[in-house]
């Protein structure tokens, strides 16, 4: 991914210094009619989002999706997560379906969302993350074109906050990539993330869905959350049950998401340095 800019298909959806609230009535019936495409009644996918308190960010993921070019059938679903902003006034506002999912983490949004979605394909997004025009075929396409694919993941690079280059994250993303090809033999199910992620729905909740023996929260999390079990990751244990993960590496499938995670352990380079350690702690356990 590039280290000096954006690509040209993000800057649309960036609404850049606006808060919901200071959307026009135009941008937001614009948005409205994009999203409409996106509310089938029998889907081939379901892109399904978990939101906690995520009102100034949801609509611009809303807006990349909205953007999709695809020859899928697409229902677009959103679990509020039990926020106290205004994200339930958006998802009113943007005609999004919905639901209330009253216990707080991402596992019981994630496995409300797979409870209620009806695609024979399921894509996990989050609220924080932009996605490209043709994310939503890319991932399909290994699922539908071979039976013995039940999961796939993608890649990711990361958006710069204000005033800011992406030298550091580049770096990151470099760094993120080679991990993820040395983890590809005997630990896959660690590359995979809730926010870039797919499978086959039946699949995924015949083997166990996205149930864990903990509760991972959302943020504020030094170094990631390590303690509590991941929900993606689980979901990758219980696919390859049945299947194969495929690695979708296009890069008009890399989708573009908050550095706010790693900003939660101070700055970029400690995020790299907390991350790092961690891994090579691993090393052995990725290469045995």
């Amino acid at each position: 991914m590039s280290l000096w800019g954006l690509p040209n298909w993000i800057l649309p959806h960036l609404f850049t210094n606006k808060r919901f609230a200071d959307l026009s009535e135009g941008e937001i019936q614009v948005l409205r009619e994009r999203i409409s495409r996106f509310k089938d009644e029998t889907p081939d996918v379901s892109v399904v989002i978990p939101a906690w308190n995520e009102e100034n960010n949801i609509y611009r993921t809303l807006s990349s999706l909205s953007a999709s070019n695809t020859k899928y059938k697409v229902e677009i679903v959103v679990i509020n997560n039990n926020s106290t902003d205004g994200t339930q006034k958006v998802l009113d506002t943007l005609g999004i379906r919905n639901y209330l999912q009253t216990i707080q983490g991402t596992p019981f949004a994630r496995q409300m969302g797979l409870d209620h979605a009806r695609g024979k394909f399921h894509l996990c997004a989050d609220s924080d993350t932009f996605y490209p025009p043709d994310w939503i075929d890319l991932m399909v396409e290994p699922m539908a074109s071979d039976a013995r694919i039940t999961g796939v993941y993608g890649n990711y690079a990361f958006i710069p906050p204000a005033g800011q280059g992406r030298a550091g994250l580049w770096l990151y993303e470099k760094f993120a990539g080679l991990m993820i090809q040395i983890r590809k033999k005997n630990r896959e199910y660690l590359n995979v993330y809730g926010f870039n992620m797919g499978f086959v729905t039946e699949v995924g909740r015949r083997t166990g869905g996205f149930r864990v023996s903990g509760s991972r929260l959302y943020a504020n999390i030094v170094g990631s959350d390590f303690e509590n079990e991941a929900e993606d990751g689980r979901m990758a244990l219980n696919l390859k049950k049945e299947g194969e993960l495929k690695q979708v590496t296009s890069s008009k499938a890399t989708v573009f998401t908050s550095p706010r995670r790693l900003l939660d352990d101070g700055s970029i380079s400690q995020a790299f340095l907390n991350r790092a350690k961690r891994q090579l702690q691993g090393m052995r356990d990725y290469l045995s």
